[in-house]
């Protein structure tokens, strides 16, 4: 009896092959992180405009119900805690700054792309907030000016007006 072997084929990818599928499935893995980073970016920039155009209507009630100083702005950009029995604008102000991570904002200064800024007067206020986007920031008034620019507008301690 005699017993023959005979080889099959063998099956599988080769060496090559296998590279080429993970540097497909690497490169477009890096595509999709980037469009991800790019949505994570603009969600984080609507969270800041919508933080600061809430700071409007606040400050508009502010303005109507403080009895420390009626009929004014100031004290609008203090933090937490009321004015003469009205809320002042810092819980949206302090929550656009968790979005863009940071912990405090500036009241009364100048403007600068690493820090939110909260300038008041008795007749006028602005909060300018610095978005995701690399430069750009998002700046509100008492005038209902709601405008994104490139750098800072708030360039003293008494601009009150988005530029």
């Amino acid at each position: 009896m005699k017993i023959h072997f005979t080889r099959k084929p063998q099956r599988g990818f080769t060496l090559i092959e296998l590279l080429f599928v993970v540097a497909i499935i690497g490169l477009l893995a890096s595509v999709i992180i980037v469009a991800l980073n790019n949505a994570k970016d603009k969600g984080s920039n609507a969270g800041v405009k919508s933080n600061l155009q809430h700071a409007v209507s606040q400050a508009e009630i502010f303005y109507n119900t403080n009895t420390a100083v009626s009929n004014s702005y100031t004290g609008v950009c203090n933090n937490p805690g009321p004015v003469g029995g009205a809320k002042t604008v810092a819980p949206q102000i302090l929550a656009a700054a968790k979005i863009v991570g940071l912990a405090t904002y500036t009241i009364n200064g100048i403007g600068s792309a690493t820090t939110i800024t909260c300038n008041a007067g008795a007749n006028a206020w602005a909060v300018e907030a610095p978005l995701k986007t690399a430069g750009q920031m998002w700046c509100v008034d008492s005038g209902g000016k709601f405008k994104q620019e490139t750098g800072t507008s708030l360039s003293t301690s008494t601009d009150y007006t988005c530029i």
